[in-house]
């Protein structure tokens, strides 16, 4: 009876495990806290910064649209003899072709893109202007908002362009960091405040229990 007395002693304990392994959540929230702190910062720094952070997002566009290329190209390769691999491989060409302008010429390439994300705004709004004012469906008040707002911002960038393309892409840039950075930390913050909250403290350490003892509880 000792000995099983013991062995069960000498096991893991549960508690300290739960511990460990809180402790080792909270450290991982507190790196998501952290990513999304440098995203806000960096969110903050390109709307202060509008132009580089359009460059920025031009150049990892392009980068992007280049890794791609080379990635769908190789599965191109491996994938010869079959019905798609023409598709796959021409599809790969444009988008390393694309890469490639986008990453010598980011001031035409943004240019470009404004210009679309103009008329993408344009249309989208001027669909819902009349689709809301057509239908008059229950959400008639918020989808006529979101059609006025859209065609008012895309008549704003169109008047401005070329020069919208300085501003536009980067203030889209640095708010989509902005708002990421912060449902991080959020995620973070809350993530350390439930497993501190679910998690056991550590129980105090004291010294094993004697065989002596042990001996006397079993008699």
């Amino acid at each position: 009876m000792a000995e099983e007395a013991h062995g069960a002693a000498a096991g893991p304990d549960p508690v300290r495990e739960m511990t460990r392994k809180g402790k080792r959540l909270r450290r991982d929230f507190s790196g998501l806290a952290a990513l999304g702190v440098l995203l806000v910062i960096g969110g903050v720094v390109g709307l202060i910064y509008t132009a580089a952070a359009t460059l920025t997002s031009m150049l990892l566009f392009g980068w992007l649209l280049l890794i791609g290329g080379v990635v769908g190209l190789l599965q191109a390769i491996q994938s010869r003899g079959t019905g798609y691999f023409w598709l796959a491989a021409v599809v790969a060409a444009l988008n390393i072709a694309a890469g490639v302008v986008v990453i010598r010429h980011p001031e035409a390439s943004a240019e470009a893109l404004t210009l679309f994300a103009a008329l993408l705004f344009l249309t989208g709004g001027l669909f819902r202007l009349v689709g809301s004012v057509v239908v008059r469906g229950p959400q008639f008040g918020w989808t006529l908002f979101q059609g006025a707002f859209g065609l008012l911002l895309g008549l704003l960038v169109l008047f401005d362009w070329p020069h919208s393309s300085l501003y536009v892409l980067g203030v889209f840039f640095s708010l989509a960091l902005l708002f990421d950075g912060l449902g991080l930390v959020a995620i973070g913050v809350g993530g350390r405040r439930i497993v501190s909250m679910v998690t056991p403290s550590a129980p105090a350490a004291g010294p094993p229990p004697s065989e002596n003892g042990q001996d006397q509880s079993n008699n």
